[in-house]
């Protein structure tokens, strides 16, 4: 069974609970009869609640309806948070100027409002402390706590030490108001 609304003669019921163009209620009418006021009135008879009893049928423009339905899904599409998961790759023996860009690339992502992978790769006897690495990610978060917040703990997977940081919400405008009358 498909998704879309059955519309004018597709309908296959004795009678309908009609709805008029204006969102007025019609009545009980023999489907014949809803059929005849459409085809009067120049719009198509479309089955909104096809599970009630009897079916209820709308008299409405059916081409001018899937196209406001369309542009209605459009717009929330465009509306969707799209979350981009960035990554920067770390050593445990970093130059503290290595250490700086790097945190200023994680800076730059958060204030775009990416997500971002912070990734500590391990090699050889390296792979023995990792806490090494967690006071560095550990470091990491708290030089940019105040842009984004920790959102998966460091944890060891292989020879790699992963951290996930998320930037805080964005404040909405009726937020931003809120704070500046109290």
């Amino acid at each position: 069974m498909s998704a879309e609304p059955r519309i004018n003669d597709r309908i296959r019921v004795p009678e309908v609970r009609l709805v008029g163009p204006n969102g007025e209620q019609v009545g009980i009418v023999p489907i014949a009869k809803a059929l005849e006021l459409a085809r009067e009135s120049d719009l198509d008879l479309v089955e909104v609640a096809p599970t009630a009893r009897p079916p209820v049928a709308k008299l409405m423009d059916y081409g001018k309806f899937k196209y406001e339905s369309a542009m209605k899904a459009r717009e929330a599409r465009k509306n969707q948070a799209h979350t981009v998961i960035k990554e920067i790759k770390l050593r445990p023996k970093i130059d503290p100027h290595d250490y700086e860009t790097k945190k200023g690339h994680v800076v730059r992502f958060l204030k775009a409002g990416d997500k971002v992978k912070v990734t500590i790769m391990f090699r050889g006897r390296e792979q023995s402390r990792p806490e090494l690495g967690y006071r560095l990610l550990q470091r990491l978060a708290d030089d940019v706590e105040e842009l984004g917040f920790v959102e998966s703990r460091p944890k060891q997977d292989g020879r790699n030490m992963i951290m996930v940081i998320g930037p805080h919400k964005k404040k909405t405008a009726r937020g931003q108001e809120a704070e500046t009358t109290a």
